[in-house]
């Protein structure tokens, strides 16, 4: 999934980004001791929208919590909550499993959530899933769905042109054809889920495009999302990643109250706000926590 930086710009990323410099992020296990959670979050939209929303829930219980967001790469968020620099993160179960477990081939929702709670090291811990999933999901313009195109399956043999990331051939070529029988005319290589990607899709240069659930491009140009019912792509359901001790039971109450609260829908518009209505991360946070019975 494209919500990370990938690790070969993690040190650049740990160096550059910001609120996620090695100079904010190292010395801040004092900020721990003091009893203080700090949020932090992955560098994209929605992972720092997801931020303040648990930090905003966390401070109706009292607790003393900033946001540390924008630090990047996956390596560093975990490396940050072992070493005591952060309390709580944002994340997405398929993904952290396969951090934590390379050969994982878990699929299906809970089989993914009890896995990683498995396979997660001695001083981490994940609270209650929530229902929204931010995962890879192929798409196609309502014309191509109206002439039948609703699922994977429809797709066919040698039908269409599929526009995707240059890793999505060695990830998932095979896999498409096991389970579904599926192959591509061609496999053009774009980008991870942006412009090119969307642009292919739009001006015919591709028929399907590897986008992802919680995208505001699939609503705003009506992309239709094709069904996946043999979980080819596995669960990413969002959830918090605790340091264990971290937080106090009243704060994980609150943090579950948000996690029932997500969606996949109500998440995907928290990201069009911003990204194309341009309202402040704060701001859009703010507003979807009074949504929420804290």
């Amino acid at each position: 999934m494209k919500r990370t930086l990938t690790a070969v710009a993690a040190v650049v990323a740990l160096a550059t980004a910001g609120c996620g410099s090695a100079e904010d992020l190292s010395g801040s296990g004092d900020q721990a001791a003091s009893g203080e959670i700090v949020v932090g979050s992955a560098d994209f939209t929605e992972n720092k929208i997801l931020a303040e929303i648990y930090a905003g829930a966390l401070k109706t219980t009292g607790a003393k919590v900033s946001v540390r967001s924008g630090i990047g790469a996956r390596e560093l968020v975990v490396q940050a909550l072992q070493d005591k620099s952060l309390a709580v993160v944002p994340e997405y179960t398929g993904n952290l499993l396969v951090h934590f477990d390379k050969a994982s081939t878990a699929s299906e929702a809970e089989e993914v959530y009890s896995a990683l709670e498995s396979k997660l090291p001695e001083g981490l811990e994940v609270l209650e899933k929530s229902a929204a999933e931010d995962k890879d999901v192929l798409v196609v313009t309502k014309e191509t769905a109206d002439s039948g195109v609703k699922s994977i399956a429809d797709l066919g043999e040698g039908k269409y042109v599929l526009g995707a990331a240059g890793e999505w051939a060695q990830r998932w070529e095979a896999k498409i054809k096991e389970l579904y029988g599926v192959t591509f005319k061609e496999i053009k290589t774009t980008d991870a889920g942006g412009p090119v990607t969307v642009d292919t899709l739009k001006d015919g240069g591709s028929q399907v495009a590897n986008l992802y659930t919680t995208q505001a491009d699939i609503a705003v140009n009506g992309f239709v999302q094709l069904e996946d019912p043999k979980s080819m792509y596995p669960a990413q359901n969002i959830l918090p990643l605790l340091r264990t001790g971290a937080v106090d039971d009243k704060g994980k109450a609150v943090l579950d109250k948000v996690s029932a609260a997500l969606t996949t829908e109500n998440v995907a518009e928290l990201v069009k706000k911003v990204d194309v209505d341009k309202e402040t991360v704060a701001n859009v946070a703010a507003e979807f926590l009074k949504t929420v019975s804290l």
